[in-house]
């Protein structure tokens, strides 16, 4: 048996008027429409691009462990 969930909503006199409409014209029920509209909010919506780090990658200092040993850094942000 699937999991269901209910939610509770205020709709204001303008939305229920055209959920009234909706009903009336689609022969769907309130739970219907709603799961419906929710997926195409959800398939509208454009996914967040990937962060992206610049300059990753893009220089090379020969020294293979500059990232990791503190020693390279010694007295680094100091004047």
């Amino acid at each position: 048996m699937a999991s269901t969930k209910i939610v509770q909503a205020r709709l204001d006199a303008k939305t229920a008027r055209l959920l009234g409409r909706l009903r009336r014209t689609t022969g769907m029920s309130d739970s219907d429409l709603v799961r419906q509209g929710l997926e195409l909010v959800a398939q509208q919506r454009q996914p967040l691009p990937a962060r992206k780090i610049y300059g990753l990658g893009a220089f090379e200092s020969g020294i293979p462990d500059l990232g990791s040993n503190k020693g390279h850094l010694a007295g680094f942000g100091r004047s």
